[in-house]
């Protein structure tokens, strides 16, 4: 049990009740510093005079860079020697706070490389089953209506090594690194395809990237003209060529692939088109053998980033956990939080704002007594749908399955401090 009274216990293992974040008094914070080790009680007139302080620092700069210690925030990438534009940057989610993923962090996924695009040369078209077939210069889209909206990108292949028999001694950013989010701004698409006249026929947009590979999905006509969007900024910036310079479709909860960098061509039809990504990858194994198709929405999900692999505990005290939930159907209404592998759970404050198909960060305080523990974090969104067990999922999907896997991640923690991905 807990000791002090504002510590009042939520769940087994040392889970504190979310009210701890919700108190003005402080309590907590005072009761960290005073029952930790590596709190520091040194008085202010005491402190040093650091050797940064007796000489003026750098000038300014064109475009500002993180600091020099911070060299380990960074995307974890790998180049094959025979196609090395296909792959992907992984964000280092245990690395980062907050729920907006920095430009230069947010992941990458390419076909076939980034294309280097002279944005007055690029034109988007818009044809097939319409009345007026358009095409726009990025000046021209300049002139529409713009709007900001914030939403998580997530490859449909994220997270996918969970299905391996054995848990993958891996960290945060290598397990569940292909998701981020922004604030992007651009046109909304239905403002476009309203001016081109959409034929009643039309069911699907092909939608085409410039890159190499031209990377292709079919959109349905329903989301196209909802809540899709033409951005052409990123975080306030111009997107950045790996994420799509200088235009890119934005689906908002829809998987990754489908939201198509370097956009080109939008062509709206009577029926999928069936290119190589929708068909190929991007479907869902089922254990009869057959694959779902045109499974869009990215299911609800959440990760520990803090405690977690490589972000490991030095010493018995109080700790707050904190991680991210996101869902392709909506906000997130809840995230539970459980300190023994799925015994007990107890809820875990959300940082507002808590957006609709965007990152929610959650925090919850918790005492670790210094024994093992199995961390997990469950997500629960508006919609009802509810962050499946690793062996609920794997009931549902053949272990071959290689996308949309949701399921809870589980963190073990050793009485060191050590913190690995286990299965519990």
């Amino acid at each position: 049990m807990a000791d002090r009274p504002e510590e009042e216990e939520a769940a087994g293992a040392g889970l504190l009740h979310r009210r701890a974040f919700l108190a003005a008094t402080g309590a907590l914070a005072g009761a960290a510093a005073s029952g930790s080790a590596s709190a520091e009680s040194l008085a202010v007139e005491s402190l040093a005079v650091e050797p940064w302080m007796t000489a003026p620092g750098s000038p300014f700069t064109a475009y500002g860079q993180p600091s020099r210690f911070e060299a380990s925030v960074a995307r974890a990438y790998a180049n094959p020697p025979n196609a090395p534009g296909a792959g992907a940057a992984r964000t280092p989610l245990h690395r980062l706070h907050g729920a907006i993923t920095p430009n230069g962090l947010h992941f990458e996924r390419s076909h076939s490389g980034v294309p280097d695009i002279d944005p007055d040369e690029h034109r988007l078209l818009i044809h097939g089953l319409v009345a007026r077939p358009l095409v726009f210069s990025l000046e021209s889209l300049a002139r529409y209506p713009m709007e900001s909206r914030i939403a998580f990108i997530e490859c449909g292949g994220n997270s996918a090594a969970l299905n391996q028999p054995e848990p993958v001694k891996a960290n945060a950013q290598t397990l569940h690194g292909l998701v981020s989010c922004a604030e992007w701004t651009g046109v909304r698409l239905s403002t476009l395809l309203d001016e081109a006249g959409v034929d009643p026929a039309a069911r699907f947009v092909l939608a085409e990237g410039g890159d190499a590979a031209s990377m292709s999905r079919s959109v349905p006509i329903a989301k196209a003209m909802d809540d899709a969007m033409i951005a052409l900024y990123q975080n306030g910036e111009r997107i950045r060529p790996s994420n799509g310079y200088p235009m890119r479709l934005l689906l908002p909860g829809f998987e990754g692939n489908m939201q198509v960098k370097w956009l080109r061509r939008l062509k709206l039809v009577a029926a999928p088109v069936m290119t190589k990504d929708e068909t190929s990858k991007y479907t869902l194994l089922q254990p009869d053998g057959t694959a779902l198709q045109f499974v869009f929405p990215m299911e609800a999900k959440s990760v520990i980033t803090l405690p977690s692999p490589d972000a490991m505990l030095r010493e018995p005290g109080l700790y707050e956990i904190s991680g991210l939930a996101w869902s392709g159907a909506g906000r997130i209404a809840k995230v539970d939080v459980s300190a023994d592998g799925g015994r007990s759970w107890a809820e875990a404050h959300l940082q507002a704002p808590a957006l609709s198909k965007a990152l929610t960060r959650f925090r919850i305080a918790w005492r670790w007594d210094g024994g093992p523990a199995v961390l997990q974090s469950r997500a629960t969104d508006e919609s009802g749908n509810v962050q499946p067990t690793r062996d609920a999922l794997l009931v549902r999907r053949d272990a071959r399955a290689l996308y949309h896997f949701n399921a809870i991640t589980s963190w073990g923690v050793a009485p060191g401090g050590e913190v690995s991905h286990v299965y519990a």
